[in-house]
């Protein structure tokens, strides 16, 4: 069986022996837990972004950067190539786990989850992993204490020697990069909210531009939905019957939600800062392509809209 944390682990090591070149810092809790940070303390860096989307997606998908244009907009952008998409984006890279001790708070993505199994989501998966070593990656604010290290290897099953924790703020490069790498994830993630089968899902390809470092967290939360909600493309191969996917393609794309249109930073401050008020069906791509391996036949909907990538980024 693929374990994601052990192939995780594969690639936290090679940033860990890279740090000083990554622009991250490594250190270890008395309790032997390794913590990684990716941009609270430390600039971070593109690269080390790219790792940590990797990380994120189990080892089982491969991030490259590229040159986007959207209606003569340039931006740089990722390519996301995902193996075993219902394992490496919904079990692994979906930021599924609200992470909660005391007064530290941060949202948990990672292979980890595929070892603790808590999230309602995973009554959906028939995916679980068994391995003695945990990858959990967070978006927040402040580093994690031993506190919190005991209590994510308690949940996975681990020792703390074993738990690998990698932070970056959304405020960052890493920050940036490793959501952009999410354009896979957030239309698989839409197909689950319109009960698609993501397991005649076989292989999922996207692009999605880098949105600009923000100033502070929230806007930059803003800033890389966005990039996802009007930039992001994504292509799934899949093997079903054509109708499943004619019921569902139109309501696949960002644009199928009332809340397409309007930058989420402001959506955010419409919905007085209740994230759950923001319509769910808004968060996935803006273009999606499937193609069915049955019948050989393609299916599109929505499109990519430069000019809210003009408001929302370089505003």
């Amino acid at each position: 069986m693929i374990s994601v944390n052990e192939r995780a682990e594969e690639i936290v090591r090679r940033m860990i022996a890279d740090a000083e070149a990554l622009g991250l810092a490594v250190t270890r809790l008395p309790n032997g837990a390794t913590i990684v940070d990716a941009g609270m303390n430390v600039p971070g860096s593109l690269e080390a972004g790219r790792l940590f989307a990797e990380v994120c997606l189990g080892g089982l998908g491969e991030i490259h950067f590229c040159a986007l244009d959207f209606d003569g907009l340039g931006l740089p952008g990722v390519t996301v190539a995902v193996s075993h998409p219902s394992v490496a984006c919904m079990a692994a890279q979906y930021a599924g786990w609200a992470v909660k001790k005391g007064k530290f708070f941060a949202m948990g993505s990672g292979p980890a989850r595929a070892l603790y199994g808590g999230e309602p989501l995973f009554e959906r998966l028939k995916y679980r992993d068994r391995a003695d070593v945990a990858v959990l990656t967070l978006e927040g604010r402040c580093l994690p204490p031993e506190e919190v290290a005991e209590k994510v290897a308690e949940k996975c099953g681990v020792a703390p020697d074993r738990l690998y924790l990698l932070i970056a703020p959304t405020a960052s490069l890493v920050g940036s990069v490793q959501v952009a790498a999410r354009v896979v994830e957030t239309g698989l993630h839409k197909m689950l909210e319109v009960e698609f089968d993501i397991d005649t899902v076989l292989a999922g390809f996207g692009t999605c531009p880098l949105a600009p470092i923000a100033e502070d967290d929230l806007r930059a939360i803003g800033r890389t939905n966005d990039a996802v909600l009007y930039g992001g493309r994504a292509w799934y191969t899949v093997q079903t019957d054509d109708a499943r996917i004619e019921e569902v393609i139109g309501h696949l794309p960002s644009s199928a939600s009332r809340d397409y249109g309007t930058p989420f930073y402001e959506l955010f401050l419409r919905y007085n800062g209740d994230f759950y008020q923001i319509d769910p069906l808004l968060f996935s791509p803006a273009e999606i392509v499937i193609n069915n391996l049955t019948t050989g036949r393609t299916f599109h909907a929505g499109q990519v809209n430069g000019e809210m990538l003009r408001r929302a980024l370089l505003a």
